[in-house]
């Protein structure tokens, strides 16, 4: 049995690091680098959690465009999910948009986050609660989304610099008190 068990958390350790190298080395290809005339911004965060009141300082991406996995390991823990404590491997696009957008509108700034990694049992309860207001398709399941705000800077402002850099998905929730940026098909709600 505990051959059996070090076999699959191998093999789950083995894929997970798989995953994510071979993120890293797509990331180039999978995100827009005309943004900014041919190059990314700093790949440098400062995030906040609004539930677990966490705070995280983290360079990730490196001036020639090599991504840290260490980092990107500190972001995927912080933003699991709030709920199970599950984490998973945040989609690169979602963190670059997240960025990029961050440094238009309050690069000075720390990022709040509200929500990014839910787990399938998360997206389950909120979905009960919340009903026809919780997405069945999330891509927080997925590891593809991002709801925060930035102090300072009005949500509105946020939206629209979102909506300029059409690179996903942007929700807009005054009352909530976020945005919602993803990684999927350009829309807005």
């Amino acid at each position: 049995m505990d051959e059996l068990l070090r076999t699959d958390c191998s093999r789950r350790s083995f894929l997970r690091t798989s995953f994510a190298a071979a993120m890293v080395c797509c990331a180039r290809a999978l995100w827009p680098t005309d943004v900014f005339a041919g190059r990314l911004p700093e790949g440098r965060l400062v995030l906040c959690h609004a539930h677990t009141n966490e705070r995280l300082e983290v360079t990730y991406r490196n001036d020639l465009g090599r991504y840290d996995a260490s980092a990107l390991e500190d972001l995927n823990n912080f933003m699991r999910c709030n709920y199970t404590n599950r984490t998973a491997s945040m989609d690169l696009r979602v963190i670059e948009f997240l960025n990029t957008l961050h440094k238009q509108v309050g690069g000075d700034k720390d990022i709040v986050v509200h929500s990014a990694y839910r787990s399938p049992e998360y997206q389950t309860v909120l979905i009960k609660q919340r009903g026809r207001r919780v997405a069945r398709q999330s891509f927080h399941v997925t590891a593809q989304a991002v709801d925060f705000h930035i102090p300072g800077v009005p949500l509105r402002q946020i939206r629209q610099a979102a909506l300029r850099l059409g690179q996903g998905g942007v929700g807009y929730y005054p009352r909530r008190g976020f945005v919602h940026v993803d990684c999927g098909p350009v829309r807005w709600w």
